[in-house]
This record gives structure tokens, C-alpha cells and sequence, in this order.
């Protein structure tokens, strides 16, 4: 089994590191395009012209499936990737994860990047899943960028600030951006309340992973031996983890699989 995943940067780690609990025997391909990151300015025509690019690139090592690591280009470049590569490769898209959250009953906030705070598609999300439930769109100026360089201290006043602008009141979280998943625990402490229940937060990455299993008709197997590889793509070339990554546990994870063939 190989699964493909792609994204700008290392946000594609929460899902990597979730296809790798439930199939450790998985081969991994990695698809990342620093040359064009980040994809969050892009317009719409551009974000998904890099996309189209970083996709192909892992197609071309023949997985049986490709998760879009990434909000943002699941939002512009999800019906074009799937008309290139389906129905040869399932193409799995991230969507925030506003339906289980509204599901507890709130008051819900949703963690998201500026340019999807507020966005048509994530109202429209709102408006289709929470109806009923009182909801705070919560912008994360320079979260995502924080994580994906690492940045201990921009993380700390990235997510202090978003803290910030979350009700008091707020039971769950939704992390609107695959970065996120990366400083949960960190998000978590910020916005737990003294006294309060404890904080429930809802990421994409299990639910992904998951459904990638699903759409080639394998089921998981997390005890399986941990012999799949793992094949970074930087922009097309064959290369390795960024350095960030190894700030976080996914993606220590992935150093113990061996070395990509």
C-alpha cells in the first residue's frame, strides 16, 4: 500500500502522522512544494496551478491514494485534482471538522487562517452543520507561518492572540488549518478556562486518514510492522523533511520509518 499526501509545507504532517498509526506497513510519499509556498496569498487560479504541479509529482510515484494535506488548497484545487486524477487515484480533501464539533452542542469557535476566517466556504460550512449553535470564527494571524518555520516564540504570540479572541464560554475548537494539529496541546492550555471542563478540540487528520483507507478498501491495521517508507518531494525534486518538522512528534514519527527507496 502507498498513500501520497501533499500540501505547500508541513501541515501535511498531522494527517502523515495519522496514516502512519493506522497503517504502519504504509509506504509514504510526501509531496510538498517549497518553491511556491506559501499558498495561502495565491489567488485561487495560481494555488491551484501549484497544486495541479505537486499532485502530479506524487502521481508519479503511483500511490493508491492522495490526501490533500491542506485546507486552503482542498477549498480551490479539490474538483480539478479529482477530474486529473480520478477515478486511477482517490483524491481525499481536508475540510474543518465544524459538523462533530457542532455535534457536542458549543458554543464552538473555529481556529482558522485570516483568509478563510469569515470566507463564503467556511460561512457556508456553518450555515450547512451548526445551525443552532453559537459559533466564533477566531482569525490566527501568522499561526500557520509560525508552525511551519518552527518558531517557538511567534507560535506563543500567535496562539496567545487567538486566545485572546475566543469567548470565554467556548467548550470546543475547531483547528480550521492543518498547522494547528501540530501545537494542539499548546491551543488547548491557551484556551482552557480554570475551573471549566475540559477543552475539546477537533481536528481534520484522523478523520482523513481514515477515510483514505476507506476510499481503497483497506481497513487499519495498527499493529502491523512498521516496514513502510517514507519518500519526500520538494517542489518535484526527492529530497528530505524539512528541518521544522523534526520540532514535532509527527514528524519524528516518520524518522523512524526506513529510509525512502
Amino acid at each position: 500500500m502507498k498513500i501520497a499526501l501533499m500540501d505547500s509545507g508541513i501541515g501535511l504532517l498531522a494527517a502523515t502522522a495519522a496514516v502512519r498509526r493506522l497503517r504502519p506497513d504504509a509506504d509514504l510519499v510526501l509531496s510538498l512544494d517549497p518553491d511556491g509556498m506559501p499558498w495561502g496569498p495565491r489567488t485561487p487560479g495560481d494555488l491551484t496551478a501549484r497544486a495541479l504541479a505537486v499532485a502530479h509529482a506524487a502521481a508519479a510515484h503511483r500511490p493508491d491514494a492522495l490526501i490533500i494535506g491542506c485546507n486552503t488548497a482542498t477549498v480551490h484545487a479539490l474538483p480539478t485534482l479529482r477530474a486529473r486524477l480520478e477515478p486511477g487515484i482517490p483524491v481525499i480533501g481536508t475540510v474543518p471538522a465544524i459538523k462533530p464539533a457542532a455535534a457536542g452542542g458549543g458554543p464552538v469557535a473555529i481556529w482558522a487562517t485570516p483568509a478563510t476566517t469569515g470566507s463564503p466556504y467556511q460561512r457556508g460550512l456553518i450555515d450547512d452543520f451548526a445551525d443552532g449553535v453559537t459559533v466564533t470564527e477566531v482569525p490566527c494571524w501568522g499561526l500557520a507561518e509560525a508552525v511551519e518555520h518552527a518558531d517557538e516564540t511567534a507560535i506563543d504570540a500567535a496562539v496567545a492572540a487567538a486566545a485572546a479572541l475566543t469567548p470565554d464560554e467556548v467548550t470546543t475548537v475547531v483547528l480550521g488549518c492543518t498547522h494547528y494539529e501540530l501545537v494542539a496541546e499548546r491551543i488547548r492550555a491557551a484556551v482552557q478556562g480554570a475551573g471549566r471542563p475540559p477543552l475539546v478540540l477537533h481536528g481534520s487528520a484522523g478523520a482523513v486518514a481514515a477515510q483514505a483507507l476507506r476510499r481503497i478498501g483497506s481497513r487499519p491495521e495498527p499493529a502491523a510492522q512498521a516496514l513502510g517508507a517514507v519518500t519526500v518531494l520538494l517542489s518535484g525534486r526527492e529530497g528530505t523533511l524539512p528541518a521544522p518538522a523534526l520540532a514535532y512528534a509527527e514528524g519524528r514519527l516518520l524518522q523512524e520509518a526506513s529510509p525512502a527507496r
